[in-house]
């Protein structure tokens, strides 16, 4: 899908999640094999504790101050939607946070927006090292 020549408030905000989800998942599985030599399950249990709700819930808040409008407009999209399901773990408010986090990085990937997502990825890798 190339949103260049689309409206992206056609796209549904939960769809953009949906990519989202996978995009920064990827982000994640990718940084830490890149930078840390252990068993998949170690790998794993370090990324879940960033893609967990409520860590992209305190990403998403971090994040605000470097937001375009366009961004923001977005996040807050995601974040308003509503998701058929309820949170595991986490509070709700925190998990419309996370499913607006993750309309974000779809938004921008869908749009070929690369280099913004890394920019993005970065400031969270610096606030909060991955590490167990």
């Amino acid at each position: 899908m190339n949103l260049e020549n689309n409206n992206p408030k056609l796209i549904s905000p939960l769809t953009l999640a949906f990519v989202g989800d996978g995009v920064y998942d990827l982000l994640v599985r990718k940084y830490l094999v890149n930078h840390h030599d252990l068993h998949v399950g170690e790998l794993n249990k370090m990324k879940v504790k960033f893609v967990n709700c409520k860590s992209q819930a305190e990403f998403a808040k971090m994040l605000m101050p470097i937001l375009t409008e366009e961004e923001l407009s977005i996040y807050k999209r995601g974040r308003n939607a509503s998701p058929k399901c309820t949170p595991k773990h986490g509070t709700v408010g925190d998990y419309h946070s996370a499913t607006g986090f993750e309309a974000l990085f779809g938004f921008l990937y869908l749009k070929g927006e690369t280099d913004r997502i890394e920019t993005l990825f970065n400031k969270i890798v610096e606030s909060r090292e991955i590490t167990e």
